[in-house]
């Protein structure tokens, strides 16, 4: 079995790169015939070789773990829970949603569940949200929130635009990584109320934005924030590998100020956490 689930992931993978047998030899420094060898099985990879062309091809760290597991090796890269980090990872992540107040800032995994959230986007997200008690009987994730008629969807200003620029991007990162779990959130997506069927798929002709910008709005309560995404330099665990920070920043000076006057108003009271995700701030 190993020796012919190996080779396909190599070819899988290199094809999905673009790279040419060549082309991935010499970026692992192996001998394209050797290379040959392997992604016909004629030859048995050592576990060094793996983790050589993996690494040269840029494969996620679990689909490296894939890979080893394939060519009859243990896994190389542990995944640990978010609570067991190093403490010195926590520690960072704890305070980069601090000093992210106040404004928001979330935790995400690579399927974009929320598993972290700084008190700001309790305050924040709190106040668009159309049945706040929904919250607590659902896993969290971005496009829930965005998406779902029973959350955030009907105080998104140009919902279309902001929804469809979510769907190619995720729509992209599936077509790059083959990652089931985003494929699965993908199909799941597009089956909220409004989602068109043709925003599946990336539309060359389509206006492109450099960063995806988010307006809010409920009665006389206004706020737009651009969003940018943070990811953990080569990381050796699975799970802070695929990681990301979202951080929300004002566009305007009438938002900066009603984040501001939100810190302030201890009337506000925090959202309920979603019952299997680990939400809120970090100890």
């Amino acid at each position: 079995m190993a020796n012919r689930v190996f080779p396909a992931l190599l070819k899988y993978w290199r094809g999905r790169s673009g790279l040419s047998q060549l082309d991935l030899a010499l970026a692992a420094n192996v001998s394209s015939r050797h290379l040959s060898y392997l992604e016909t099985g004629r030859a048995q990879p050592s576990e060094s070789m793996v983790l050589r062309l993996m690494a040269a091809l840029n494969v996620p760290l679990r689909h490296r773990n894939d890979a080893l597991i394939a060519a009859g090796f243990a896994v190389h890269f542990p995944e640990a829970a978010l609570e067991a980090l190093a403490d010195a990872v926590q520690s960072a992540i704890s305070r980069m949603l601090q000093q992210q107040e106040p404004f928001p800032m979330t935790v995400l995994a690579a399927d974009y569940r929320i598993l972290q959230y700084n008190a700001a986007a309790q305050r924040v997200f709190g106040q668009f949200m159309a049945e706040p008690r929904l919250l607590a009987a659902q896993p969290l994730d971005m496009f829930a929130l965005i998406l779902d008629p029973a959350l955030g969807k009907p105080f998104v200003r140009e919902w279309s635009k902001v929804a469809r620029h979510m769907l190619m991007r995720l729509q992209r990162e599936v077509s790059r990584t083959g990652d089931v779990r985003l494929a699965s959130l993908l199909d799941r997506a597009m089956r909220y109320p409004e989602v068109e069927s043709s925003w599946r798929y990336p539309d060359d002709n389509a206006e492109t934005y450099s960063t995806l910008e988010v307006w809010l709005q409920r009665g006389d309560l206004t706020l737009g924030f651009m969003t940018t995404l943070t990811a953990f330099s080569a990381p050796g665990n699975v799970l802070l590998d695929e990681l990301r920070l979202e951080s929300y920043f004002p566009l305007n000076a009438e938002t900066r100020v009603a984040c501001e006057r939100l810190a302030s108003d201890q009337s506000i009271q925090p959202l309920a956490p979603a019952r299997d995700a680990r939400s809120g701030p970090l100890a």
